[in-house]
């Protein structure tokens, strides 16, 4: 019984760390870009600038290293809000006729609690 549960455990603890994305700072993304493009990684920081429509935008998001632009297809958080944006890390993004550079693609969003 013991080792069933020691697999179990086991089993569940990988599936739940390779879920897992790569959480990183805004400046390593920039710094390094081939080490991340197409990859899925997770950073923290404010929203310093946003604009959307129709449940669609993309914001900016700044931690302590830099900025940048987090396209979503979902409503954009406010301006001030603390998140954690979970995406692909992409090159040349291109919306609404603006060019953002690098960015991530957004495919999941935590909010930070005070």
């Amino acid at each position: 019984m013991i080792r069933i549960l020691s697999a179990i455990l086991l089993l569940a603890s990988i599936a739940l760390f390779t879920a897992c994305p790569q959480r990183t700072t805004i400046a390593n993304l920039n710094s390094d870009p081939g080490r991340y493009y197409k990859k899925e990684v997770l950073v923290y920081g404010v929203v310093t600038n946003s604009f959307g429509a129709l449940g669609q935008g993309a914001y900016e998001l700044s931690d302590e290293t830099g900025k940048i632009w987090v396209v979503t297809q979902r409503g954009v958080p406010a301006k001030g809000a603390q998140v954690g944006a979970i995406g692909e890390f992409i090159d040349g993004v291109r919306w609404g006729g603006r060019t953002f550079g690098s960015a991530i693609r957004e495919t999941d969003r935590k909010f930070r609690r005070n």
